[in-house]
């Protein structure tokens, strides 16, 4: 096949034949086909652009930087507004430029673009600016991004109420290549009319991508004939407030319904020559319903033939009844199909109202006619939701075996969902790996903080003490009527640096004039992280922040870094201000709440994300400093996860149980892991971490792969292929590859990347559909069982409902990524255990049992490639080669060099992919050409031997024979209750040893000197590095003033030799010359060994077969006493706690008592 020649430049400059556009970058590519398309008329025009981010809006901005070298040709200016009714404003000034003679241009035709929360706040501004109204060739086109579900705003947004009560003219485009269109006629309407048109954006448009006519000329918009008064409808100069409304409701707003009615705006789009049912709808919920209506089996000329007819209102506001009773004419019924509010169906009723009893067909939406739920009013609802409304109401005109089916499938699938019981793990959002707001966002014991808009309002579902949220721009504010009936006095209010530019001043003001005790911390990050790591529309420096909060009267102004000594002594902060390490947040905190009045503590760190991406294009300095733990050392205790609150402190199963390791991939060098109370922490000052190095010789069996046979696409249907994974993996690079290589080859296509609030370690999901033809495609997502391949990057996600309901057990094939990749909730809960085999059953079980593949691509790619990176595009790599992907590897390959990242890289991930499905079993043998053999741990005298031999070593073969006299007690005990079994024996081999090598300062250094912490060093890193070692020496170690704990001391590379040298004093362990034994701490690890041998021995004594589990769990207490000094105190007591009340339970048979961890 022959590939079109595509460039990533068409999306801008092609004037010819289908361009490959996103949402996003269709509003930028309209502003520039309207330039056109005035210059092709005489008109010397600009445009100007602004408005302010958010979720689904939260691209705009930056395509719009993104294609900066193509808008000056194209006389667009991008402005990004502070707030959204600035920027409002803003676009008022475009108009106004023509009242005063000296404009340089014909006309300014502006865009406004904001989330739904951010029409709310212009409302004042946006009732303004069209009363006042438009140019004659300017023009104002509103586009506001709803958000029905709430996925990624903290309110519902539906605009159409909106719009109209501000009596502006709105368009709601139903697809990508409506977004265009309606724009351009968007324009055309508010210069026509001179009222302002509102553009209602949702995620299924907005965050899609798909084929679009690339002709600007395309469209021909009709001017009709229409009168308006002799002074015109346009904006002037000395306008008289009083004129303004009536020219608005008797000319504006009838001119923008002649304008739809003469462009065929509001379209019948399905007809009938016996029309008996009708269906009135608008935007993504239009094309649903022609998705439902798909599958249930009605295709164009079936519903013709059953008499169903369809209304689209491409116009929702001002409404036109007319419209609506001729499309009325003959029907029988009426169903109006809308999200949220009774927009349309309230004034589909009022223009039938009239109409003689024969003539008037009865309207249903919401309710059916009986008064019952029909669609949902609450949240959004797609194909399935209204699937099954519409069966139900066409089943009162015609009954239909392909109807039935889909409606028994959709009924299984509810059943089977309704059944499931929820994992004990999900993928939630989370901050991603050191994020300032991981530290930032604590408070002290005894107070709270209250949480606004931005990523750091995800404290509020961690255990932060977090809550009481606010509007953007009134974080704090509600403290202000809080604190007059509180309490608790004070309350500590987090805001972004973003928020506090766009509004979030107003409000410390408020809190200052109104005398409340609160402490703002302002988490000055850098970047607009939550929707994509945009700068601030401005400048704003820590500096600036200081000297405006003093200058309002603030009491108290701390700056709190990771790098307080990073300001130069003349830095122009406010008078007064002083510095700290984040390390004193809590001390600086605490001081804070007992100033009366409005304090400031603004923390200063650089978002993680974007410091990411600016060390990758070396604009910022990347430290040669990288963070190691030594497993050996390591006691899983998890305070480094809680320090740290870091997704890239991992889990590491280990034979003596389970440890931590950093993950050197995604880790952003934050380090605030270190300040966790462990010895196992080293700096490595200098080194590479080591990539296994790409396979480059191939087997011989894999080097020749035959070309699969590949799905064929048929006439009137659609190939759906749903990818899901984790925020930040390169799931959505996937679906654009799929469909820019469907692209190249002159397929249809569409794909919707469906983030919600998945920051790094979130659940994320892109459906791609490709077919014959674009009109065989109607909604980009994939609705319940329309899945032909699951591409599961991620096992959890795929588990989720969201990858289920997309399966169907006869037509899906279904693909898993294995790896168990952690959550946010680990940090949380250091034991926390991931569901692999629920998982595994969940998705097999939708699948249709042993249907679904399951494979460890994350493992595969890593040591085939070098890199985790490459596992999404291995997996992509083995669907192809099983025959499961419509394109042509030729295609896909040329679409990754397109991308151009990595390309090398991902074309050999691809290719592994392939290799991988023709046989896995040669795939892992290259992959495991390096892997040592690995002892089973649960192998009872295995277990005993490594333990006997490290023992020794610990300290001499005597402590080693002790041990090995009581394990064959427990052997011999065990086998007389109950032969063959070693679950009690095994328990003790473990949890007794972790008793008797307690980790003491000689043990430390040991596993520092002996070679196998170096070894795993030298497996990880690479080049001439230095290391530092981070440790709380109890005689050597101050103690903080901020914690009163222990304070970690940095060491020399000086300190390996001096370990070597203590690990040989191991002799003097426990005995009177020991300087460390006579701590509280080591007296108790002595103590316990003895204890634990005692109650052993009380166990077998009265060990059962009856009691052999009680015994276990009795035994495996000690797992639970982990850390070091105050850390493992805390386990201790917690640990002696519940072996208090097994053994009651064991005195006392029958009661019902916790367990201890397994």
């Amino acid at each position: 096949m022959t590939l079109a020649a595509i460039s990533l430049d068409d999306k801008y400059q092609s004037e010819h034949g289908q361009v490959y556009l996103t949402g996003s970058q269709a509003l930028v590519r309209a502003a520039m086909m309207q330039y056109l398309r005035d210059q092709a008329a005489g008109l010397n025009t600009a445009s100007f652009i602004s408005g302010y981010r958010g979720s689904p809006m939260h691209n705009i901005d930056k395509e719009l930087w993104r294609a900066n070298r193509f808008l000056a040709e194209r006389a667009i200016h991008f402005v990004p507004g502070i707030n959204e009714d600035l920027a409002a404003t803003a676009c008022l000034g475009t108009q106004q430029s023509s009242m005063f003679g000296d404009s340089t241009h014909d006309g300014v035709f502006a865009m406004w673009y904001g989330k739904g929360p951010g029409l709310d706040r212009s409302i004042d501004a946006m009732r303004h600016n069209n009363l006042l109204g438009t140019s004659q060739h300017g023009g104002v086109l509103a586009v506001v991004g709803d958000d029905h579900a709430m996925k990624s705003t903290d309110v519902p947004a539906a605009s159409e109420t909106m719009f109209a009560d501000l009596q502006m003219p709105m368009l709601y485009p139903a697809s990508v290549q409506e977004i265009i269109d309606y724009s351009l006629y968007g324009w055309a309407m508010s210069r026509f009319s001179g009222a302002w048109t509102g553009l209602k954006i949702v995620a299924d448009t907005v965050d899609a991508a798909a084929p679009v006519d690339g002709d600007p000329h395309r469209l021909k918009i009709v001017i009709p004939e229409f009168a308006f008064p002799d002074d015109g409808v346009h904006i002037r100069g000395g306008d008289r407030w009083v004129l303004q409304e009536p020219r608005l409701r008797q000319f504006k707003l009838p001119a923008a319904l002649a304008f739809a009615r003469a462009n065929n705006l509001n379209q019948v789009v399905m007809q009938s020559p016996k029309p008996r049912i009708g269906i009135i709808s608008s935007g993504k919920a239009a094309v649903d319903v022609r998705q439902a209506l798909m599958e249930l089996g009605i295709d164009g000329a079936q519903a013709a033939d059953q008499g169903i007819v369809m209304l689209k209102m491409g116009m929702p506001f001002p409404f036109d009844a007319d419209a609506v009773r001729d499309f009325a004419a003959g029907l029988e019924e009426i169903i109006v199909v809308e999200e949220k509010r009774r927009f349309l169906e309230s004034r589909v009723r009022d223009a039938l109202y009239d109409l003689p009893d024969g003539q008037r067909p009865r309207v249903v939406g919401r309710q059916d006619s009986d008064g019952n739920e029909m669609l949902p009013g609450c949240g959004e609802f797609g194909a399935e939701e209204i699937a099954r409304a519409l069966a139900g109401r066409i089943a009162h005109f015609h009954c239909s075996e392909k109807i039935d089916a889909r409606l028994a499938f959709l009924d299984a699938k509810a059943a089977r969902a309704a059944q499931r019981q929820d994992l004990a793990v999900t993928r939630i959002p989370y901050f991603c790996s050191g994020c300032p707001h991981n530290s930032s966002t604590k408070v002290p014991e005894g107070s709270r903080g209250q949480s606004g808009v931005g990523c750091h309002y995800m404290a509020s579902y961690m255990d932060r003490n977090t809550d009481a949220h606010t509007q953007m721009g009134g974080e704090g504010a509600n403290w202000i009527g809080h604190f007059p009936y509180s309490k608790a006095g004070h309350v500590f209010q987090n805001i972004g640096d973003g928020t506090y530019f766009h509004s979030g001043l107003l409000a410390i003001r408020a809190c200052i004039a109104a005398k409340v005790n609160i402490t703002y911390k302002i988490l000055f990050n850098d970047a607009v992280a939550m929707t994509g790591g945009q700068p601030i529309d401005g400048e704003l420096t820590p500096m600036a922040i200081s000297r405006q909060v003093h200058a309002e009267g603030a009491r108290k102004i701390v700056v709190v870094s990771d790098q307080p000594d990073k300001y130069p002594a003349n830095a122009d902060f406010a008078p007064g201000v002083t510095f700290e390490h984040r390390r004193a947040l809590a001390r600086v905190q605490r001081e804070l709440r007992e100033i009366e009045g409005v304090t400031v503590l603004i923390y200063d760190q650089t978002c993680a994300a974007e410091k990411r991406r600016r060390r990758k294009k070396g604009d910022m300095e990347d430290p040669a400093r990288r963070l190691f733990v030594n497993h050996l050392v390591c006691e899983g205790c998890g305070d480094c996860s809680t320090t740290s609150n870091c997704m890239s402190v991992l889990p590491l199963q280990t034979e003596f149980g389970r440890k931590r390791r950093i993950d050197q991939s995604s880790c952003n060098k934050d380090y605030s892991c270190a300040e966790g109370f462990c010895p196992s922490f080293v700096s490595v000052i200098g080194g590479i971490p080591r990539k296994a190095d790409a396979v480059t010789e191939v087997p011989e069996k894999l080097r020749l792969l035959p070309e699969p046979t590949l799905p064929a696409l048929a006439a009137g249907e659609t190939y759906g292929i749903m990818i899901t994974g984790i925020g930040g993996t390169g799931v959505v690079t996937i679906s654009a590859l799929l469909t820019m290589a469907a692209h190249m080859e002159g397929k249809a296509f569409s794909t919707i990347d469906q983030f919600g609030m998945a920051q790094k370690g979130g659940p994320v999901s892109s459906h791609v559909r490709l077919a014959l033809q674009q009109d065989d495609i109607q909604s980009p997502r994939l609705s319940s069982g329309t899945a032909d391949l699951i591409l599961g990057c991620d096992s959890l996600v795929t588990a989720s409902e969201l990858g289920l309901s997309a399966i169907d057990a006869e037509r899906s094939h279904v693909l898993v990524n294995s790896h168990q990749a952690i959550t946010g909730q680990f940090a949380l809960d250091p034991d926390l255990q991931f569901p692999g085999d629920d998982v595994e059953i969940r998705i097999q079980a939708e699948a249709g049992g042993g249907k679904a593949t399951f494979l460890n691509a994350t493992r595969l790619a890593t040591a085939l490639l070098g890199d985790a990176i490459g596992a999404n595009l291995f997996m992509l790599g083995h669907a192809y080669q099983q025959g499961l992907i419509p394109v042509s590897a030729e295609a896909l390959e040329r679409a990754i060099e397109m991308n151009g990242v990595a390309e090398e890289m991902n074309k050999a991930a691809f290719l592994w992919g392939r290799r991988a499905a023709l046989d896995l079993d040669a795939v892992n043998a290259v992959a495991d050409r390096d892997a040592g053999t690995v002892d089973p741990s649960d192998n009872l005298a295995a277990v005993i031997d490594r333990r006997k031999a490290d023992l020794t070593a610990y300290q001499n073969k005597r402590l080693a024979r002790r041990y090995g006299a009581l394990i064959e007690q427990v052997q011999a005990g065990e086998t007389a209750v109950a032969p063959g079994s070693e679950v009690l024996a095994l328990a003790v081999a473990r949890n007794l040893y972790k008793l008797m090598a307690y980790k003491d300062e000689y043990e430390v250094a040991r596993l520092y000197s002996d070679g196998r912490f170096m070894a795993a060093l030298e497996q990880q890193f690479e080049g001439d590095y230095d290391l530092v070692f981070h440790l709380a020496p109890p005689i050597l170690s101050k103690i903080s003033p901020d914690t009163g704990l222990p304070m970690k001391r940095d060491f020399k590379p000086w300190m390996a030799s001096a370990m070597t040298w203590l690990a040989r004093l191991k002799f003097l362990r426990g005995g009177p010359l020991d300087p460390f034994g006579r701590t509280e701490e080591r007296r108790t690890e002595r103590r316990l060994i003895g204890e634990y041998q005692t109650m052993i021995e009380e166990i077998l004594a009265g060990l059962k077969s009856s009691n052999l589990d009680q015994a276990v769990r009795l035994a495996m207490v000690p797992e639970l006493i982990t850390g070091f000094g105050h850390i493992k105190a805390r386990h201790l007591e917690e640990a002696m706690r519940l072996k208090d009340n097994l053994l009651a339970e064991w005195h006392s048979p029958g009661s019902t008592l916790p367990e201890a961890a397994e």
